[in-house]
């Protein structure tokens, strides 16, 4: 598995070949750095671990000073690694190299999207799962628009099961989007457009996989 990761810039249209308007993610996607490397003999399998946008050095722990030392890089913000990276850059994989965007996808690939979804707060049922509510207005009906109803039967199980639907913290969580198509890449800008939406607020990072 291949990838790169990126930064969600936002939001455009473009026309297909077809004449089709689709909606599309911009990101920019690297350029990244190779950190590490690991190997089967050694590590007991084989990745390689880029790193991406700058980081403060006074905010950087000495350990990690260190491990971009290696790589004679910047300290970097984001470090993703990658396991069993594409076969064809066996050849060009080394410690500091670099890797852009136009190395890993061409316009046409599918991809999938990796990324922290945006935090909603604590909500209720009907905007964290899609119920109903109640409904109705009248027979005897009294502030239950929005309520979850039952969650359980009687003595017996005597219990609320485990994953019932309830209210609670809803999205910041990670979130794969998969099968994007690559509308368009613009390498002087490091910049990939992808059909659809994409999880994240903007200038969030994204994880591309190949």
């Amino acid at each position: 598995m291949s990838g790169i990761i990126g930064r969600k810039i936002g939001m455009t249209s473009v026309y297909g070949a077809d004449g089709r308007n689709v909606a599309c993610t911009v990101i920019e996607a690297g350029p990244c750095v190779i950190t590490q490397v690991k190997n089967e003999e050694t590590d007991g399998y084989n990745a390689v671990q880029l790193a991406y946008g700058e980081r403060k050095e006074k905010r950087t722990p000495q350990a990690l000073l260190g491990h971009f030392k290696k790589a004679d890089t910047t300290p970097k913000s984001k470090v993703v690694e990658f396991r069993d990276f594409r076969l064809e850059f066996e050849g060009g994989i080394e410690l500091g190299k670099e890797v852009s965007v136009q190395d890993v996808f061409e316009e046409g690939d599918f991809l999938d999207v990796k990324g922290v979804s945006k935090g909603k707060g604590f909500q209720g049922v009907v905007k964290r799962h899609g119920f109903g509510g109640v409904g109705q207005a009248t027979h005897g009906q009294h502030n239950r628009l929005r309520a979850p109803g039952s969650i359980g039967a009687a003595s017996y199980p005597a219990r609320v099961f485990k994953g019932m639907k309830m209210a609670g913290q809803t999205g910041n969580k990670s979130v794969k989007v998969t099968n994007l198509k690559v509308m368009k890449i613009l390498a002087d800008e490091n910049l990939i457009l992808v059909s659809g939406s994409v999880p994240g607020a903007k200038n969030s990072y994204l994880i591309l996989e190949k």
